[in-house]
C-alpha cells in the first residue's frame, strides 16, 4: 500500500488547465439565450417592481393616515379636555359679573 503523494507543481498546472477547458466547454455547449425570452423576464420583472412600488406607495399612504387620524383624536381630546376644565375668570370679568348682578338687585327694588 502506498501513501500519500503530494501533487507537484506540473500536476497542479495539468488539473488547472483541464478544469478550465471542461468550464469553458460546458459554457460552449449552453444553449443560445433566446431575445423573445430575455425581453419576456425584463417585462415580468418591471411588473414585480411596479407591483412593488405600488405596495410601498399604499402602505405609505395608510401610515400616514393613520398618523392623521392619530392626530385629530389627540387634538379633539385636548379639546375636550379643555373644555372640561372649569373656566378662571379674569379680575375684569368678575368685576363685570358683580357690578352686572348689583344693577339687577337695584333694577329688581325700584
Amino acid at each position: 500500500m502506498r501513501g500519500y503523494k503530494e501533487p507537484g507543481f506540473q500536476d497542479r498546472v495539468a488539473a488547472a488547465k483541464s478544469a478550465r477547458e471542461k468550464a469553458l466547454e460546458q459554457l460552449r455547449s449552453k444553449p443560445p439565450v433566446d431575445e423573445a425570452e430575455l425581453a419576456r423576464r425584463a417585462a415580468n420583472q418591471a411588473a414585480k417592481e411596479a407591483a412593488a412600488r405600488e405596495k410601498q406607495e399604499a402602505a405609505r399612504l395608510k401610515r400616514e393616515e393613520e398618523l392623521a387620524a392619530r392626530q385629530e383624536r389627540a387634538r379633539l381630546a385636548e379639546e375636550a379636555a379643555l373644555a372640561a376644565q372649569p373656566k378662571v375668570l379674569t379680575e375684569e370679568e368678575r368685576k363685570a359679573a358683580r357690578d352686572a348682578r348689583y344693577a339687577a338687585r337695584k333694577a329688581r327694588k325700584s
